[in-house]
């Protein structure tokens, strides 16, 4: 499976750091590029359960396909989130359904510093993904 723009981005940025505290700079900054959620849309979104922090996620469905957006008050979450986001997007639900989301942070080299609770939360977010793409 060919890998969306962004993602090939990704991959590119994340293959210069050396150190894990250049590489938690580089996961703020790509946080960074998810727009904030207002308060009107974290009353409309649909947490994501299964995370330790506060995590929400909007699809809307457009004539290009579905948009996905996700925001979160921790800052190293909102960059996993952007780097998942930019792994997923422009894909079908059935090509969703087979990301790797644990090869894909280990290619990334970040791997090694998610722990079990982030990893399984952002497993749950991916499930969640799947379920509103699913929704008619």
């Amino acid at each position: 499976m060919s890998l969306p723009a962004s993602a090939q981005q990704a991959l590119q940025a994340f293959s210069q750091p050396a150190s894990w505290e250049q590489r938690a700079r580089l996961l703020m900054q790509w946080g960074e590029r998810l727009t904030p959620f207002t308060d009107s849309e974290r009353a409309a979104s649909h947490p994501v359960h299964g995370c330790a922090s506060a995590v929400w996620l909007l699809a809307e469905r457009s004539e290009q396909g579905w948009q996905l957006r996700a925001d979160s008050e921790a800052r190293l979450l909102r960059g996993l989130l952007a780097l998942l986001l930019a792994r997923i997007e422009e894909l079908s639900a059935a090509q969703i359904a087979a990301v790797d989301l644990t090869q894909w942070f280990t290619d990334l080299g970040l791997g090694r510093q998610l722990s079990p609770s982030r990893s399984n939360g952002l497993n749950a977010v991916l499930l969640r993904v799947q379920e509103l793409l699913q929704q008619p």
